[in-house]
């Protein structure tokens, strides 16, 4: 089912697509995924680029301002296809997990990696009669756009990643031991812009841990919870957003719905949370391995977290403890691996990706071992942006890569 929709400068389709549950079951259950194409008014008949989100768990874009940022420049040359990732947006939902036993939501869950995303997405191009085209890859999307060319290579015309060269065949361990490195030097660089806040976070620590503070949601607000506004270090804008939280009065309304709004991204998107460490395990499992690595440095120094997920988030976010038993089995899930090193050795896909040399959830070094990993990628490496650099000057980012990848940069 499709329908078509005109905007300001924009041909915009929706449609629905059926695709199995289990894609190594075909007759089996199904689930819906939903895409957006956006097209210029005389460029209905350009190839596609495809998006995939970052996340895991977030759905694409809205093209609330499609005439602006990367969504302008990807138009120049492309209709845009905006998907939602299974369990994302306006496809088949993940909240309350499907199965009566946390064994069958375990189950369940495990359809929703990146190998799911990029069966989806082939079915999709077959549906739609399309013979390669192309996809931009935002960090957790990059990751889904190497998966793609490892087992279908063949669906692909080139590939722009932007803060998604993730390692492969390291096991998590060696991920999270690299950016708590990074969160390191991103919470001493935020003390230094604003060294005043070394001491406001520390009292608001200590006071969460002395005061039981509640949330308009009915939720305790633990210091363990609020040093999760390190989520932010890792944005352009970042810095000033917790400033800018922890000058507000303890307390207040506006400290409090500000807290949930950093909370909230998991609590919105469940799959985030649950999901999150299996984005690492290229044949591994995970085993709590950002809890497991967490260094005492950061407690005792008063250091914000990041994208990191502990299993105490499942007891204290309330809409997050239906997913507590089948996370803790997820955690020891013997993953399949998510890459293929000798098919990606012997790529011929055109691939353009940016390293972003201070990069808090992507470690440099790793993106740079990966580039090195996979034939023919061309990298844009720039200490001048954050993770978001996508949204931060999206239209320079991305002709820089059509730019790289095509031969002209």
């Amino acid at each position: 089912m499709s329908q078509t929709y005109r905007g300001p400068g924009v041909v915009l389709t929706e449609r629905d697509h059926v695709v199995p549950l289990d894609h190594a079951d075909p007759s089996g259950p199904t689930i819906t995924v939903f895409t957006r194409e956006v097209a210029d008014p005389d460029g209905l008949d350009k190839p596609y680029l495809v998006f995939l989100q970052g996340g895991p768990g977030g759905e694409a874009t809205r093209p609330t301002a499609p005439t602006v940022g990367w969504l302008k420049r990807a138009l120049k040359d492309y209709r845009l296809l905006l998907l939602d990732q299974r369990g994302t947006g306006r496809s088949t939902p993940v909240g309350d997990i499907p199965g009566e036993t946390p064994e069958e939501q375990a189950a369940y869950l495990t359809h929703f990696r990146a190998d799911s995303i990029v069966r989806d997405a082939e079915l999709i191009r077959q549906e739609l009669g399309v013979d390669r085209w192309s996809t931009l890859g935002q960090s957790f999307g990059g990751f889904t756009s190497m998966t793609y060319l490892s087992f279908a290579p063949e669906g692909l015309r080139e590939v722009f990643i932007t803060g998604g060269l993730t390692p492969i065949g390291r096991p998590p361990d060696d991920v999270y031991a690299a950016t708590y490195k990074r969160l390191i030097q991103k919470n001493e660089a935020y003390f230094d812009r604003y060294p005043s806040d070394r001491e406001r976070i520390a009292a608001i620590l200590r006071r969460l841990d002395e005061e039981d503070v509640r949330l308009p949601t009915g939720d305790r607000l633990t210091s363990r919870r609020f040093r999760q506004l390190g989520l932010k270090l890792g944005a352009s804008d970042g810095f000033e957003a917790i400033h800018h939280l922890v000058e507000l009065p303890f307390g207040s309304r506006a400290f409090l719905f500000d807290a949930i709004d950093v909370g909230g991204r998991f609590e919105r998107n469940p799959i985030y949370a649950t999901l999150h460490e299996s984005s690492y395990a290229d044949g591994f499992p995970t085993r709590w391995s950002a809890h497991r690595l967490l260094p005492e440095i950061v407690e005792e120094r008063g250091y914000l977290t990041a994208e990191h997920i502990f299993p105490w988030m499942f007891e204290d976010y309330g809409r997050l403890r239906s997913h507590r038993d089948a996370a803790q089995l997820l955690a020891e899930q013997p993953w399949p691996k998510l890459y293929d090193a000798d098919r990606l050795a012997h790529n011929e896909v055109p691939v353009a990706a940016t390293i972003y040399s201070n990069d808090l959830y992507v470690e440099r070094d790793f993106a740079v071992e990966t580039a090195r990993a996979i034939r023919g990628l061309r990298t844009w490496e720039t200490d001048e942006f954050e993770h978001n650099g996508l949204r931060a000057d999206g239209e320079r980012v991305l002709g820089r890569l059509i730019d790289l990848a095509r031969g002209r940069a």
